[in-house]
């Protein structure tokens, strides 16, 4: 059987998702666990994440360490987002998890607008900021995630990274770029995205041209984040384009030398949230799970520990927060959700690996 602290990462065929879930013991429903559940009874659930592995885990554990009779009953499955609203959809017809957490605000909608979402908790949707959710709470905006430079300190040291966007194209930075597979990354889908809404906000053409010079001084396209962080580290390359959390996670976990660069005109300010999967087989422990997650007290922790920017509203910013300066660049984060599919879909067939 899967444990909880056995992530799994890569795709699997939606055809054989059923089986794969069943020979893991994970497809069938019970008594104690069947759909809807019992409200006030521990239930098996399952979580399908994007995050980073160490704080899913951890979050577990705090909700564990709060909730004791309901140690053991979270499954963690770890699936890039796009490959999490995939598997979702795949599912719709006999749902295996619970809780997607991890996924964009252009992925989420997506999911919503397919009928494989259900409400998260009443006081949870009430909790977060109408323009960080859905209108009827099919999905809720955890925090926001600053898209940044991400580089390797051993090799390119903060004055010589690139300053802006454009920096990125120059001729300087031919093969200095390792850049994340971009259509099963939410992070690296939205950056790009952004770049095609900042290009021009009436046609993509002029954001395509922009990506083909990014391509151009690409080196590679690395499969998953930590192969990411390892060609990196290994100096593969100095730089890449990532999240603000995940780069700080990294620079004080396994990889110290890897440290974010702000860009001076702005970053993509991109909501990353959650949603409680329709008719999922542990529907009580979704909604135990999402409303402990979104509690003050877990998201203070996270601000101050994990490096998460929240939606809901602390009583005091984190520190290291303040002292970033961030600024966040304009996106029509609408018309990015109504063509990110087209989009990627054009890069893809016709920019990637052209360069």
């Amino acid at each position: 059987m899967i444990s909880r602290r056995n992530l799994i990462r890569g795709t699997i065929l939606a055809t054989a998702s059923t089986a794969v879930l069943s020979a893991c013991g994970l497809g069938g429903t019970s008594s104690s666990s069947g759909k809807g559940g019992d409200a006030g009874k521990p239930t098996a659930f399952t979580i399908y994440t994007a995050r980073d592995k160490a704080l899913a885990e951890s979050v577990v554990a705090d909700f564990e360490k709060a909730n004791p009779n309901w140690e053991g009953m979270a499954t963690i499955l770890t699936l890039g987002a796009q490959e999490a609203l995939e598997r979702v959809r795949a599912e719709k017809a006999n749902p295996q998890g619970d809780i997607w957490w991890g996924g964009t605000r252009q992925q989420l909608s997506a999911a919503a607008a397919d009928g494989v979402l259900a409400p998260a908790p009443q006081d949870i949707i009430d909790a977060v900021p109408e323009e960080s959710r859905d209108k009827d709470g099919l999905w809720i905006g955890e925090m926001k995630l600053a898209e940044l430079f991400m580089i390797n300190t051993d090799v390119m040291s903060k004055d010589k990274a690139p300053k802006d966007w454009d920096d990125l194209l120059g001729a300087d930075m031919k093969d200095n770029l390792i850049i994340r597979d971009v259509e099963a990354s939410g992070t690296m889908r939205s950056i790009y995205c952004a770049m095609i809404d900042r290009a021009d906000p009436k046609a993509p053409e002029a954001g395509y041209e922009w990506l083909k010079k990014l391509d151009a001084n690409t080196k590679a396209y690395a499969a998953n984040p930590t192969d990411l962080y390892q060609r990196l580290s290994r100096q593969e390359a100095p730089l890449s384009l990532w999240n603000l959390q995940d780069i700080m996670l990294q620079h004080y976990g396994d990889f110290s030398m890897l440290d974010a660069v702000v860009p001076e005109s702005g970053a993509p300010m991109l909501i990353d949230g959650l949603a409680k999967i329709k008719d999922g087989p542990g529907s009580a422990g979704a909604d135990k799970f999402i409303s402990f997650l979104m509690s003050e007290g877990e998201q203070k922790k996270l601000a101050e520990e994990q490096y998460q920017i929240p939606t809901v509203e602390l009583s005091d910013e984190p520190k290291w927060l303040a002292e970033l300066g961030l600024k966040e660049m304009e996106v029509d984060w609408d018309r990015v959700a109504e063509n990110e599919s087209d989009w990627i879909g054009y890069w893809a067939q016709n920019i990637k690996g052209k360069g």
